[in-house]
């Protein structure tokens, strides 16, 4: 989708865990980043999903800081993460969790970069036709019952439902923004995670 675009540089890179010179001079004087690689905790075992995370983001953010000052780096995350998990937490919750608190603890210590963590919950790309040619291929039973919810979704349970449209505007003005702590409602982790109730309330809906 992007492979083309006046506006896009494609950068084909293979392994997340680090970022050479030739890849950071590519991205020099870049200002923010909007991080969503990501897999299900239910597709792949427990090691590659905290290699996926926790371990990426981190390598990423602590390269990505020298590209400029302030450099924001956007993680998402997910509703039902929480930094201080019990015995019923879900193993997903728990990592980004912990993913989320690595960021933060980046951010205290290294002057350039400025973190943010954002956890959308039911993430609805229904009404966002722009983005349907390009969405994954997802098995015929998961889009079907995907279908079925989303729309009694956003009528009994829209506090529950993040539209892929308003979540990508916000996480891009995050990333371009000042960096500063945000605050109100819905707001965590000193100012710098927005659950899905913070978000809807930022952006008005």
């Amino acid at each position: 989708m992007a492979d083309g675009h006046a506006h896009v540089n494609v950068i084909i890179h293979k392994n997340f865990s680090t970022y050479g010179p030739e890849v950071l001079e590519k991205l020099s004087g870049a200002e923010g980043c909007v991080w969503a690689l990501g897999i299900s905790a239910n597709s792949v075992s427990k090691s590659e999903y905290v290699k996926i995370t926790y371990d990426y983001p981190l390598a990423a953010a602590k390269a990505f800081s020298s590209l400029s000052s302030p450099f924001k780096f956007v993680y998402t995350s997910g509703e039902g993460t929480t930094t201080a998990p019990g015995i019923f937490t879900p193993y997903f919750a728990v990592i980004e969790g912990q993913a989320e608190a690595a960021l933060l603890e980046v951010h205290k210590t290294d002057p350039n970069l400025r973190s943010f963590s954002v956890r959308p919950a039911l993430v609805d790309a229904g009404e966002h036709k722009e983005i349907h040619s390009s969405l994954p291929q997802t098995p015929a039973f998961t889009t079907r019952i995907g279908n079925a919810i989303a729309p009694v979704m956003r009528i009994m349970a829209k506090g529950s439902v993040s539209p892929t449209a308003d979540l990508g505007k916000f996480m891009i003005e995050l990333a371009t923004g000042d960096g500063e702590k945000l605050e109100g409602e819905g707001i965590e982790g000193d100012g710098r995670t927005v659950t899905n109730k913070g978000f809807r309330r930022l952006v008005g809906i």
